[in-house]
């Protein structure tokens, strides 16, 4: 299919949703007002309807009218807040970002990552170990404030010499006048795609996985 047809089939469809929902709005009146209708002339001459009877049924129709237009608004409201969050996502194909994850992939040029704190700390390691879990490296960063944060690791480890470029991990410890702060580290990666779920819009993190648009905790 040629993308005019695409697009003219897609404008079809939407002609077609709206033809429906104005039609069961109308349908639903044209229901009530015959009904009334057939109140009105079928009631007892001896008995009549009262004007206030009728006022009240004459306003919960217009009850029932004014909550359908009401949820049709909502429902463009939706969709619209939709549509912006996926436009918002698209954009950051091909951006880093950072993820909660251990991970850390060591290049020639160094590698990337971050971490979360709860609270402000004084002291924070970062602590970086190999696939054996021997320590390679360690860095030491005081006085950081509440929030996320990244760096940048060049590579060298303890001994002084380059680390092997690869897939590393990250242990991290935060404390404020020697209490333990709550911490977490993040990944680093970069954004491949966007996945338009039923509930979100999702970004694939490269090989890291699906993330919603929330859980990107840093935009690099």
């Amino acid at each position: 299919m040629s993308a005019v047809s695409e697009t003219k089939s897609f404008l079809s469809s939407l002609a077609r949703n709206e033809s429906k929902a104005t039609s069961a709005t109308e349908d639903m009146q044209g229901r009530f007002l015959t009904l009334l209708t057939t109140q009105l002339r079928n009631q007892d001459p001896m008995n009549p309807m009262e004007n206030a009877e009728v006022t009240s049924q004459l306003a919960q129709m217009s009850t029932v009218d004014g909550i359908e237009r009401l949820n049709q608004m909502f429902q463009q409201f939706v969709a619209s807040q939709e549509s912006s969050e996926a436009m918002q996502a698209a954009a950051l194909v091909g951006r880093g970002v950072l993820v909660e994850g251990k991970g850390m992939i060591l290049t020639e040029a160094g590698g990337v990552g971050g971490f979360e704190l709860d609270y402000p700390a004084d002291k924070v390691t970062l602590t970086i170990k190999d696939s054996a879990g021997l320590t390679v490296a360690q860095i030491d960063l005081e006085d950081i404030d509440a929030g996320s944060h990244n760096y940048v690791w060049d590579g060298t480890a303890l001994d002084g010499e380059a680390a092997a470029p690869g897939l590393y991990s990250v242990a991290i410890e935060a404390s404020l006048g020697g209490e333990k702060v709550g911490a977490k580290t993040l990944e680093f990666g970069l954004v491949s795609g966007v996945i338009r779920g039923p509930k979100s819009t999702d970004l694939q993190v490269g090989s890291l996985g699906i993330f919603q648009f929330n859980d990107i905790k840093q935009i690099l």
